[in-house]
């Protein structure tokens, strides 16, 4: 995650509450989904950002969890998403980001 938006997600996180924001990522690979992760919830990782150190705890959803799509409509989803779903590794990719969730997170939706 690049420092300018280590940084809108801290301050949305100071301005509304970490009770009050979700993140939602839209990574394509894992292990750069797992990094997104880990930052917004137990702080950057290579210590170079804004959330260095800031363990913010913040609810992290990848797009292709359940619980996101769920909330999407569905013709909007089709339109955006749905090509993507069928060519990268869904399952890997909300697996990442639910393993530092549930590690890292102070809640969840």
């Amino acid at each position: 995650m690049d420092l300018a938006n280590q940084q809108r997600v801290k301050d949305a996180a100071e301005k509304f509450g970490a009770d009050n924001v979700i993140v939602v990522l839209g990574s394509s690979d894992a292990e750069g989904a797992g990094i997104y992760a880990e930052t917004v919830t137990a702080g950057d990782p290579t210590f170079a950002g804004p959330l260095s150190g800031v363990a913010l705890g913040l609810p992290v959803y990848h797009i292709f969890e359940d619980a996101i799509r769920a909330e999407a409509d569905p013709a909007e989803w089709e339109n955006q998403i749905s090509m993507m779903e069928m060519v990268l590794n869904t399952e890997a990719l909300a697996q990442a980001v639910a393993e530092m969730r549930n590690e890292h997170g102070k809640s969840v939706l």
